[in-house]
C-alpha cells in the first residue's frame, strides 16, 4: 500500500484502540489477525538475546531471499523478498538466520487453536494470518468485535510469546487493511458507517488486486487515491483496466465486499488447553488440570456425537520448549476417566520433569458415535452414564451445576480458561 507518508495526517490514529477504548464496533464482525514479523518473532522468542538486534530471516546463501525482518531491521530498509545480499549491505550487523520452517507451523497452529476457541469461522491465508467472522460469538461470549480482538492479541503475547496487529472492520477488506494500518502490535477498528471515510483517503495501492504496475496505470490516469477511483466512471475504469478488474477495483472503492469467511469443514480432532499465569512443577497440580481439561474435551466430543481413538497431550515449558506425547486406546472413547487415565499416564511415562507453561488434552482419529465395539479393556459403562447424568445436569443447571471432587476448591494462576476447540485441516 506504500509508506506511511502516503496516508493522510491521523487517519490511523483515528480508528486506533488504545487503553481508553475504541470507535464504535457495532455491526463489524470481521476480524483480520496477523502475526507481526512472524518468522522473525518467533526466532527472536526462541533466542531472547536478540531482542535488541536486528533480525533477519531468509535463505543465507548467495541466492537466498529474506522472508521475514523483525521492525529493526526493516527501520534500515530490509524487506519480505528482497534478496538476502542486499539486505546484508543495507544493514550489515543484523542476525542473519535460515528459517526453521517446523517450528513456524507449530505457533502457527496454536494460534489458529486460540481463534477456534471463539469462532468455528476462521479462514486461514498463511501461517501467520487468517480472517474471523465472529458474529455467531458474541452473545457467547459477552464481547463486543473490538474485544474479542483485544483478547486475542492478549493470548497470542501470552500464550505463544509473539505479538499480532487486529483490524476490525465491517468486511473483510476493510478488516485487512485495517490490521496492516495498526502494525506493529496494534489494533484498529472501523465502524460501520465510516467505510468510505476510511477508505477514500487512502492511496490506489491499497485497493485489493492493485500491483504496482496497476497502480502506475491508475496514478497516470490521475486516479491517486481511492476516492478518486469511486468518482471514477465505469466505463472509463473498463478501459484502462478491463471489465472485470474495472468493476472489482470500483466495487471495493465504494465499501462493497460481500465476501464471507470461509472456513475448512472436517473436523480432525478436539481438545482444550490452558496457559498458567506463572510456571508450575507440581505434577499433582497438573493432574487435576488434566482432568479439568479432558472432562471439557469429552463433554464436547458428547456434545457433537463423536469418539476418538488417540489422545495426546501437549506440554510446553517455561523456555516454550513444546512436545506432544500420543496413545492410540483399542476403542473410541468419548469418556472423561478414560482420557483422562491416558493423559495422566503420558504425562508420567513420557514427560520429562519442568517448569510447565501450558498444558493441553486432544482426542483424535475422530468418528461418529455409533455401534460400540467389545473389549476387554473397553472403559467402564458405569462412567458413560456418569458423563451423559452430568451433561444433563449442566444443561440444565449451568457449567458449574456437577464437577469431579479432584477440581473442588482453589484452581492454578492461569492466563485464561481456553474452551475445548475442533481443530481443522490447515
Amino acid at each position: 500500500m506504500g509508506r506511511s507518508g502516503d496516508l493522510p495526517r491521523g487517519l490511523v490514529e483515528r480508528y486506533r484502540a488504545g487503553a481508553d477504548g475504541w470507535p464504535d464496533d457495532s455491526g463489524c464482525p470481521m476480524l483480520h489477525v496477523d502475526m507481526d514479523a512472524f518468522y522473525a518473532s518467533v526466532e527472536i522468542r526462541e533466542r531472547p538475546e536478540l531482542v535488541d538486534r536486528s533480525v533477519v530471516v531468509g535463505g543465507v546463501g548467495p541466492r537466498g531471499v529474506v522472508s521475514s525482518a523483525n521492525y529493526l531491521a526493516r527501520t534500515y530498509g530490509v524487506r519480505s523478498a528482497m534478496p538476502t545480499s542486499h539486505a546484508r549491505r543495507l544493514c550489515p550487523h543484523a542476525v542473519f538466520l535460515p528459517p526453521t520452517f517446523a517450528l513456524y507451523q507449530e505457533v502457527s497452529a496454536g494460534v489458529l487453536a486460540i481463534f477456534r476457541d471463539i469462532t468455528p469461522l476462521v479462514e486461514p491465508l498463511s501461517l501467520d494470518e487468517a480472517f474471523l467472522d465472529v458474529s455467531g460469538a458474541l452473545r457467547r461470549l459477552r464481547a463486543t468485535p473490538a474485544a474479542i480482538g483485544a483478547e486475542i492479541r492478549r493470548r497470542v503475547r501470552a500464550e505463544h510469546g509473539i505479538v499480532c496487529s487486529v483490524g476490525v472492520g465491517p468486511t473483510k477488506f476493510v478488516a485487512k487493511l485495517a490490521s496492516g494500518l495498526a502494525k506493529p502490535d496494534g489494533m484498529l477498528v472501523v465502524p460501520r458507517g465510516e467505510i468510505t471515510e476510511f477508505l477514500h483517503p487512502l492511496p490506489v495501492s491499497a485497493l485489493w488486486g492493485v500491483g504496482k504496475r496497476t497502480a502506475e496505470r491508475l496514478v497516470d490516469s490521475g486516479l491517486e487515491r481511492v476516492a478518486d477511483v469511486a468518482a471514477a466512471p465505469l466505463p472509463r475504469l473498463r478501459r484502462l483496466l478491463g471489465v472485470a478488474m474495472a468493476e472489482h477495483l470500483h466495487a471495493l472503492a465504494l465499501g462493497h465486499d460481500d465476501r464471507a469467511v470461509v472456513p475448512s469443514s472436517t473436523e480432525k480432532s478436539v481438545g482444550a488447553e490452558e496457559t498458567f499465569d506463572v510456571d508450575h512443577f507440581d505434577r499433582d497440580l497438573l493432574k487435576r488440570e488434566l482432568l479439568r481439561l479432558s472432562e471439557r474435551t469429552a463433554a464436547t466430543l458428547r456434545s457433537r456425537g463423536l469418539r476418538g481413538r488417540t489422545v495426546s497431550i501437549k506440554v510446553r515449558f517455561a523456555d516454550f520448549t513444546t512436545i506432544s506425547r500420543a496413545k492410540t486406546l483399542p476403542v473410541a472413547t468419548d469418556v472423561t476417566q478414560e482420557i483422562y487415565r491416558t493423559a495422566t499416564q503420558l504425562l508420567d511415562e513420557q514427560t520429562p520433569p519442568g517448569a510447565v507453561r501450558l498444558i493441553g488434552v486432544r482426542v483424535e482419529q475422530l468418528g461418529a458415535n455409533g455401534a460400540e465395539q467389545l473389549a476387554l479393556d473397553a472403559p467402564e459403562q458405569g462412567w458413560r452414564e456418569a458423563d451423559q447424568a452430568a451433561d444433563r445436569a449442566r444443561s440444565k443447571f449451568g457449567a458449574a451445576a456437577i464437577r469431579p471432587a479432584a477440581l473442588l476448591g482453589n484452581r492454578p494462576e492461569r492466563a485464561g480458561v481456553t474452551e475445548p476447540k475442533p481443530e481443522r485441516p490447515r
